[in-house]
């Protein structure tokens, strides 16, 4: 039984974290380069991803799958895990660099590694769609007002900062791609073969495009001096959040593909796209790049855990 299990948790994270060293090896060797990594993140993130999670709801039915109360526990730790962060932050003198600290401790890889593990392991990602919904529009609120009023180049007005943050969501491929998928569900619009044969050929190349990328944008050689403070970033994100709120997710009756995609919400790594947002703010952007790569390389790690112990306990 203990076998078993260890081989169930290293089945749904060694593949994932092999395609992500793959794509650190082709950048190693010079097959990928930051411009050609750059371009893949934003083909993945705004052809492959949209077209997965279109895939998977489109063909849902979406009212039997809706689940108000994982949506609901879903936005509420995220709000609570912003809260932790933020006061994580306060322990930092550097004022300035407070919005890169709470955006790194509390924003994951949601669409990136919360549908690659939940694919990996279900075959599909209805679920991780449920937490993307409830989490990537308070990612991104959350995301643009730290970062603005943090900023090294001076606040945003109100409304300035209302409209980039609006724009922001609305945008975001993947919540088209979610919003879309639910509304073709729920219109019960029929697909046609050359559609839906076209939109799946795109999405099968969401999770190793995405995972590729993610690997080759790991750098080795990036600033240490934010090493302290990432560590305990590290911790927050992989450890204590997991901790503290994945049994709040057992009480509540969450299991299987549910818990799994919560597991991803609170302990997967610091998303890559963290980084563009907190330059684009003006920023830095050490602490930032340094806290993706080492949740990254330690997630690999954790991740296995957390689903080697959830497996234990029978809860997924």
């Amino acid at each position: 039984m203990f076998l078993s299990d260890l081989l169930f948790s290293l089945n749904a994270t060694v593949p994932v974290f092999l395609m992500m060293v793959f794509g650190f090896f082709c950048r190693r060797i010079g097959l990928l380069d930051d411009h050609t990594t750059s371009q893949l993140n934003r083909f993945v993130f705004r052809t492959t991803l949209p077209a997965l999670l279109f895939a998977d709801l489109s063909k849902a039915d979406f009212r039997s799958v809706w689940d108000g109360k994982f949506v609901l526990f879903c936005v509420i730790i995220t709000l609570v895990s912003v809260g932790a962060a933020w006061l994580f932050s306060l322990l930092h003198k550097d004022k300035a660099e407070r919005g890169e600290i709470i955006q790194a401790a509390y924003r994951s890889s949601a669409a990136v590694l919360g549908i690659a593990f939940v694919n990996n392991i279900y075959g599909k990602a209805t679920m991780a769609a449920l937490m993307i919904v409830a989490t990537v529009p308070l990612y991104n609120i959350a995301a643009v007002t730290v970062l603005s009023l943090t900023s090294p180049e001076g606040k945003k007005s109100g409304r300035s900062l209302l409209l980039s943050t609006v724009k922001g969501i609305i945008t975001n491929p993947i919540i088209l791609g979610i919003i879309v998928g639910i509304l073709w569900s729920l219109a019960k619009i029929p697909q046609p073969a050359i559609l839906s044969r076209s939109v799946s050929y795109l999405a099968g190349m969401a999770t190793p495009l995405s995972l590729i990328a993610l690997g080759a944008s790991f750098k080795t050689a990036d600033a240490k001096d934010d090493l302290p403070v990432c560590l305990g970033i590290a911790f927050i994100k992989l450890v204590l959040f997991c901790g503290a709120f994945l049994p709040i997710a057992v009480h509540l009756g969450f299991r299987g593909e549910k818990l799994v995609a919560a597991l991803v919400m609170l302990g997967s790594a610091t998303t890559g796209s963290c980084f563009v947002m907190a330059k684009n703010l003006g920023h830095k952007g050490s602490i930032t790049a340094l806290a993706v790569m080492l949740t990254t390389l330690l997630s690999a790690f954790t991740l296995t855990g957390w689903l080697f112990i959830l497996k234990r306990l029978d809860h997924i």
